[in-house]
């Protein structure tokens, strides 16, 4: 067998042995299939996901959304922004958390949705049709669920435990820069 410029055996049949570069693999498949169906200028993939979560969770927050469709807060929010400027998407403080966005289809995403759900089907009809018989695509969509439920509990702690992010605070000015009160000894003999 060659060895790799690390000096390590491997080369193609290591990648073919690596789930995750598989995976990486079936996911630009995934991809290329999704826009096929779509065309270039359709709903995203991940637009998709959003405003199906939306629809099947009327009112949820951003938080649930990233929850939901496994897209990390920052994507998300930048996402959302995007898609109600497009009119796709409407955003009100939550009923239930004032500090938390609730995120509602309109009647423009409602309507993208229903065109887009037809092509979803038929690009993931397509991308399991790839694999043969029937036991075998239960068992890979089995095994994909099994996989993203064994990720949520990881994903949950690394955003528990993720920094906060705190706001700059003004430089402070130079010493030479402040106005001066009388110094200490002033201070001294006001007490």
């Amino acid at each position: 067998m060659a060895k790799t410029k690390s000096g390590a055996k491997g080369g193609i049949a290591a990648l073919d042995q690596s789930p995750s570069h598989l995976l990486h693999r079936a996911l630009q498949r995934a991809l290329d299939i999704y826009v096929e169906e779509f065309g270039e200028s359709g709903v995203t993939q991940r637009q998709f996901a959003v405003m199906a979560a939306a629809e099947e969770r009327e009112g949820a927050t951003q938080a649930d959304l990233v929850r939901i469709t496994g897209i990390d807060r920052s994507t998300l929010a930048d996402m959302a922004r995007r898609m109600i400027a497009k009119g796709l998407l409407e955003r009100e403080r939550s009923n239930v958390d004032a500090r938390a966005n609730a995120v509602r289809l309109t009647d423009a995403g409602r309507a993208a949705l229903a065109d887009a759900r037809p092509k979803m089907a038929a690009a993931d009809g397509k991308l399991l049709k790839l694999i043969s018989g029937g036991g075998r695509r239960a068992t890979f969509l089995s095994l994909l669920r099994d996989l993203t439920r064994a990720a949520a509990p990881a994903e949950a702690a690394k955003a528990k435990a993720a920094p906060k992010v705190q706001k700059a605070k003004a430089p402070k000015p130079p010493k030479s820069a402040k106005p001066h009160k009388g110094g200490k000894k002033a201070k001294k003999k006001a007490a």
